[in-house]
């Protein structure tokens, strides 16, 4: 026949079956392509269920601003996502106007305790009150009584950041005092310690933070976060990254 014209079968094409009938060849083809699609959409599966979500409290913006470099430096490490969540409010509205307390954004979501089971790592900001975290990260947490009976967020990684208004304010203490409610839910608490390297001895301005986790000092409120918080902030949202992936590649 002429060229291109030819009905020769291909060496290298299946021969083609009747009607009902099943190639072996073909299966074994289907089969493979089949069980190659199931391991890669378990692969992207497993990537996109890393999740850190970070859970804060902020009235005046200062903690929030740590919030946002957490998630900048969570979402640095591949295949691990961070996610904002702002805690409910407990004062009224007309107390906050009178604190002067500027208007939350409504991009970052509320969350309910819940949720938190959805998590693979958690990492909770709040403000100092007296060396301990602020009444509505407190009522917050005593939310979280189902899942404490459940013990729903066992074995889970969890660490904090904070903010102060002095030196002495609680940068310390404020993470310390919170640690026993990762204990009562059977989490693992990941502080950073001194990972950060020289930054975490710099005595040359007034930092925030410790090895306790990320912080910032508000003064008067009208101080805002330095950048060299800032970057301890993302650092800490790296490192619990890091600790989330690992601890996921184990199980």
């Amino acid at each position: 026949m002429g060229k291109g014209g030819g009905c020769i079968p291909s060496k290298k094409k299946a021969p083609i079956s009747g009607p009902g009938e099943s190639d072996p060849a073909t299966e074994s083809l289907i089969q493979e392509n089949s069980a190659t699609t199931s391991c890669q959409e378990e692969l992207v599966q497993e990537v996109k269920n890393l999740r850190v979500f970070i859970v804060f409290y902020s009235m005046y913006g200062h903690v929030e601003s740590l919030a946002r470099s957490l998630k900048k430096g969570v979402d640095s490490i591949g295949g691990v996502e961070g996610v904002l969540y702002r805690v409910p409010e407990t004062l009224p509205e007309e107390v906050l106007q009178l604190m002067k307390a500027p208007q939350k954004d409504d991009q970052v979501p509320l969350i309910s305790a819940e949720k938190l089971v959805e998590a693979d790592g958690l990492l909770f900001g709040f403000p100092t009150r007296y060396g301990s975290m602020a009444a509505q990260m407190k009522a917050f947490f005593d939310s979280t009584g189902q899942l404490w009976r459940e013990q729903k967020l066992t074995a889970v990684p969890g660490g904090f950041f904070v903010g102060t208004g002095t030196q002495g304010g609680g940068q310390e203490t404020t993470a310390w005092t919170a640690i026993t409610q990762l204990v009562h839910h059977g989490m693992l608490y990941v502080p950073i310690g001194y990972c950060f390297g020289p930054g975490m001895f710099n005595m040359e301005s007034i930092r925030g933070g410790s090895p306790y986790g990320a912080g910032v000092f508000a003064g008067d409120g009208t101080r805002q976060a330095s950048e060299m918080e800032l970057d301890l902030a993302e650092y800490q949202g790296k490192y619990m990254a890091k600790t989330v992936k690992k601890l996921a590649h184990k199980s």
